[in-house]
């Protein structure tokens, strides 16, 4: 009886310990920004025009275009919260954190291919539409515009290569379209204007078919400007 209890004992301990030491998953990755978003709320509480005027959700397409482009963001008072590899209910978890208590005036939601990638696992095209709406919903809550973009053209995934991804990229933009029309948010089609015929980004581009290079970067921020400038 006594040897069970000290083995016991042993067992509870050494679980104990070891959950110690498993450092917890940022699974959402809210800490990815929490020092920057520090720094901006430190700022507002000085002077509420430090807020940004825009705040870019995305994933690695967004976060990427700050780091080829960071004039586009810092010369027009935008703050770029882009996650490489996070799919929309990852997105739709911080959202709290790293657009709404921004307060900017609008937020532009460009997502959904990692959803497609199965980065998170299988999901439906429809409930990927479904959290792109909550944080539209969440949005409007607090008085922020949403501005909903299209998924850019992309026929190749190069961390799923046996995904055909090209169609549903057309499919989850027609969601996506839809929705905007439906609750009166400007839909931002980058798809059209980048699409190489087949469903992709041609090397005009792109260096992998599905993240934009300089020359598509400088692009988007033609397309999307004619939207912000109205702000």
């Amino acid at each position: 009886m006594r040897l069970t209890f000290v083995l016991t004992f042993f067992l509870v301990s050494s679980l104990s310990l070891l959950a110690q030491a498993t450092p917890k998953k940022d699974w959402a990755k809210y800490e990815k920004y929490a020092e920057a978003n520090s720094l901006i709320l430190r700022a507002m509480e000085i002077d509420s025009s430090a807020a940004p005027k825009v705040v870019f959700m995305g994933n690695s397409i967004t976060e990427l275009w700050a780091k080829h482009r960071p004039t586009f963001f810092t010369e027009n008072s935008y703050a770029a919260r882009g996650i490489s590899g996070q799919t929309t209910y990852q997105m739709l978890a911080r959202f709290q954190r790293d657009v709404v208590d921004l307060q900017p005036q609008a937020v532009v939601i460009l997502a959904g291919i990692n959803d497609i990638a199965e980065n998170s696992g299988p999901i439906a095209l429809e409930n990927i539409a479904g959290n792109i709406k909550s944080m539209c919903d969440i949005a409007w809550a607090n008085g922020i515009q949403p501005i909903l973009c299209s998924v850019l053209p992309c026929d190749y995934l190069s961390w799923r290569k046996d995904l055909t991804p090209a169609q549903d990229v057309v499919a989850l933009n027609l969601l996506i379209q839809a929705l905007a029309e439906a609750e009166g948010i400007a839909y931002v089609d980058y798809y059209s204007r980048l699409d190489n015929g087949l469903g992709g980004l041609g090397p005009e581009h792109s260096d992998d078919r599905c993240h934009p290079n300089e020359a598509g970067y400088q692009i988007m921020e033609n397309i999307i400007q004619s939207f912000l400038m109205r702000l």
